[in-house]
């Protein structure tokens, strides 16, 4: 499938009502489960999703769109949100700041814009194509890790079943 820019704003818009449909009510059991120590629980995820909305996607975009200055990105913090949110004023966090996104998304980008590039700390130059690219994949890696999350916290209770269930056989 190649890249579509109408396409990529068609899913990125989908993902606050994604994640209030698999989090928003849920006990504190299910949004607070951790894979491992170090692993975010769901809730975190929306958290660290927060951080990417403020920090990430659409300043970046901005320092590519620009025609002076620097091109080169700060770094982003993985763990730059506020942790003393709870789960529901997260979603609702998510939900405006990635609409609000999506207009400056929309109202600044057209597919001549795709190839202009800034520079990544890590990976150096990349595009705004695979910027955009790279949010699309991200959303939908981090509702594959809620739901992986999700359907661990039931591992141990399935019982022999657990051979046919791919995402706890990780």
């Amino acid at each position: 499938m190649e890249f579509n820019l109408d396409e990529t704003i068609e899913l990125l818009s989908r993902t606050p009502k994604v994640v209030r449909d698999l989090l928003g009510g849920l006990s504190n059991n299910w949004v607070d489960f951790r894979k491992h120590k170090t692993a975010f629980s769901p809730s975190e995820v929306i958290g660290h999703l927060i951080a990417g909305e403020q920090t990430d996607w659409i300043p970046r975009m901005k320092i590519m769109l620009s025609i002076e200055g620097s091109k080169n990105f700060p770094p982003f913090i993985r763990e730059s949100f506020d942790k003393h949110l709870s789960l529901e004023e997260r979603l609702d966090q998510f939900e405006t700041l990635r609409m609000q996104n999506l207009e400056t998304l929309k109202n600044s980008v057209s597919t001549n814009d795709l190839q202009k590039t800034g520079f990544h700390p890590d990976f150096g130059e990349v595009t705004l194509q695979q910027h955009l690219a790279t949010w699309v994949v991200h959303d939908l890696t981090h509702i594959f890790q809620i739901t992986e999350s999700l359907a661990l916290c039931y591992k141990d209770a399935v019982g022999p079943w657990i051979k046919y269930l791919r995402l706890l056989n990780v």
